[in-house]
């Protein structure tokens, strides 16, 4: 028996020694790998060849004649004479159109009676005549065509009819201002009492009643109480003592 231990135990010994002899070899190799990397030297790069510049040209006055000219903040030092043209006249206001009020035909081609204004004299206007500052081009039962100051004008009938005779039509129906004011009769108030009972033993107040607040007639007084809405008024029950 300790035969057999003693050849285990020298197994196990000689197989610790292995172990240990294979591990300083890897770290052996580690190390000599490492020594290599860190003592290689890298590779010298080519040296790179650099042109040089051309030399800047002498400066001279017409080399920075446009930064004289173009670049300087004051607007009059600029030899560009910028010359504004001048402005338009101001528009002509178009006077007021004139007024239509009708158009008949008497064989002869449409006439329209119009007027320079409601209120001045009406004239018959044919195509090509002039009528204040506008000309006639043509009309026709829907449409007017003016011209003034060589722009054409279209208007509708409706656009420039004299309503002036339609406005001035009086409605036959009196207004409330002609109809003369209605007296409502006024009823005189007395002192009525108490009026008609109410749910809990009072009694209401006649709105015809002229008794002062306070007042005791058949057994009631008469109240008053302050509510959100206005005071309230009704007649109290008062015991024989208090009448």
């Amino acid at each position: 028996m300790k035969r057999k231990l003693l050849l285990l135990d020298l197994a196990l010994g000689v197989l610790i020694a292995y172990v240990a002899w294979q591990f300083r070899m890897e770290w052996l190799a580690a190390k000599a790998r490492e020594a290599a990397l860190l003592n290689r030297k890298p590779p010298a790069a080519p040296a790179q060849t650099f042109t040089p510049l051309p030399p800047a040209p002498p400066v001279t006055a017409a080399s920075y004649a446009d930064i004289a000219q173009n670049m300087l903040l004051d607007k009059s030092r600029n030899a560009t004479v910028v010359v504004e043209p001048p402005a338009p006249p101001p528009l002509k206001p178009m006077p007021a159109l004139p007024v239509y009020h009708g158009l008949m035909n008497l064989g002869d081609g449409q006439v329209a009676v119009m007027s320079v204004t409601a209120a001045s004299a009406q004239e018959e206007i044919r195509p090509g005549e002039v009528i204040g500052q506008f000309k006639l081009v043509d009309v026709n039962t829907e449409e007017i065509v003016l011209e003034w100051e060589g722009k054409t004008i279209h208007k509708k009938m409706d656009e420039i009819l004299d309503r002036t005779a339609t406005q001035q039509v009086a409605d036959p129906r009196p207004t409330d201002a002609a109809l003369p004011a209605m007296q409502v009769p006024e009823v005189a108030k007395k002192p009525t009492g108490p009026g008609a009972p109410a749910a809990g033993g009072e009694r209401l107040c006649d709105p015809n009643d002229s008794s002062p607040v306070g007042t005791v007639t058949d057994g009631y007084r008469k109240m008053s109480y302050p509510t959100p809405f206005g005071n309230v008024c009704r007649w109290d029950p008062v015991s024989a003592a208090a009448r």
